[in-house]
């Protein structure tokens, strides 16, 4: 089936499911049972078309249909499935339509669904795509309270508190790009909050460049980078918030060769 073909269909399956939402909740729909069962079944086909429409490209009806899904599970309190629909919108968001706005925005209302029923791993990596934005947008404060809410729920997992060290190098990151004496605070915090984090490679190119930040020492400051990332590369992320705090340094060309 080509795409106009996939198309067709979904808009068919569409127009089949809000038949269905709108029976379950007549009188006569009510009156000889099946209310739940139709609602369930409609919400199935909202994302059976929500996939063809994405086959076919036609990313505002494959918004749409996962929204009507969404609204019935959550009236339904089926969060967990209401959460999971929330990221398919988000990642539309994210790679097609390019409205990194929106995307937070379903990535924190799938955030804040999973938190509710406790699923947490799944909040946080939630919270971690809304922290990355965040930054990249300029918007510190917020990346900086998620990065901290995130190393905090880790620390003490034995599982995920060596991944706990990550989020608070990004939250100093983020300290650092807004003021020079809030990263040291924020370093000094993070140690005392979790020791580990002072023996990390991490946590000691964040004091290398503190120092050379400190002494407007543009090529200590590259230096200290290259070193690190020569062991553990350094993806786009790090590599822009790196270039951020060193084009405050007076002088600077703004790279990191």
């Amino acid at each position: 089936m080509d795409n106009s073909g996939k198309e067709k269909e979904a808009i068919q399956l569409m127009a089949d499911a809000d038949k269905k939402v709108k029976s379950s909740g007549s009188f006569l729909g009510g009156m000889f049972g099946g209310g739940p069962h139709k609602v369930e079944e409609a919400c199935e086909m909202y994302c059976r078309a929500a996939n063809m429409f994405k086959m076919a490209k036609n990313w505002s009806e494959a918004i749409k249909c996962f929204n009507a899904a969404v609204d019935i599970y959550t009236d339904m309190g089926r969060f967990t499935i209401a959460a999971k629909h929330h990221i398919s919108i988000a990642e539309i968001y994210e790679s097609e339509l390019v409205d990194i706005e929106k995307a937070i925005a379903h990535y924190e209302q799938a955030a804040d669904y999973y938190k509710g029923e406790e699923s947490n791993s799944s909040a946080n990596k939630c919270l971690l795509k809304v922290g990355a934005y965040c930054a990249q947008l300029e918007q510190y404060q917020k990346a900086i309270e998620i990065y901290e809410q995130v190393g905090a729920n880790t620390m003490d997992n034995p599982l995920l508190k060596y991944s706990a060290k990550e989020y608070f190098f990004k939250a100093s990151l983020c300290h650092f790009i807004v003021d020079e004496l809030n990263a040291k605070i924020a370093v000094e915090k993070y140690e005392e909050m979790f020791p580990a984090f002072s023996d990390s490679r991490e946590c000691k190119l964040l004091k290398k460049l503190l120092d050379a930040h400190e002494e407007q020492n543009s090529e200590g400051f590259t230096e200290a980078v290259k070193e690190f990332d020569s062991i553990s590369r350094l993806d786009q992320w790090h590599t822009t918030l790196l270039l951020r705090i060193k084009k405050s340094i007076a002088g600077d060309e703004g790279d990191l060769k």
